[in-house]
């Protein structure tokens, strides 16, 4: 048994299952939160209230291919890259600049 354990297979034998440990425990996990955050990043549109990475709070007012214009307070609208939206609070709100209104049944 000690001679198997002393060759090259009794390296691949220790390293194998921590490859397999390494992908299971940091690899897979991170793959998911990437997929996850595109799927975010795709589904945004006009009137989500959004948090940005930098903690910053926002309502998007206008949607471009690789960016978003973001209200952050009453009539400063900032450009931001869609990346750094990190999180989607509310996404049935009306946009800030939006002069329709919802008709009550």
């Amino acid at each position: 048994m000690q001679a198997i354990l002393e060759g090259p297979f009794g390296t691949l034998i220790f390293f194998v299952p921590v490859i397999i440990l390494f992908y299971f425990m940091l690899i897979r996990p991170q793959q998911k939160q990437m997929k996850a955050h595109r799927e975010l990043i795709a589904g945004l549109k006009r009137g989500d209230n959004v948090i940005m990475s930098n903690g910053m709070k926002g309502k998007i007012t206008r949607v471009e291919n690789e960016e978003v214009m973001v209200e952050i307070a009453q009539g400063v609208n900032v450009r931001v890259v869609r990346s750094m939206i990190t999180q989607v609070e509310n996404r049935t709100a009306i946009a800030a600049n939006d002069t329709k209104t919802i008709a009550k049944s």
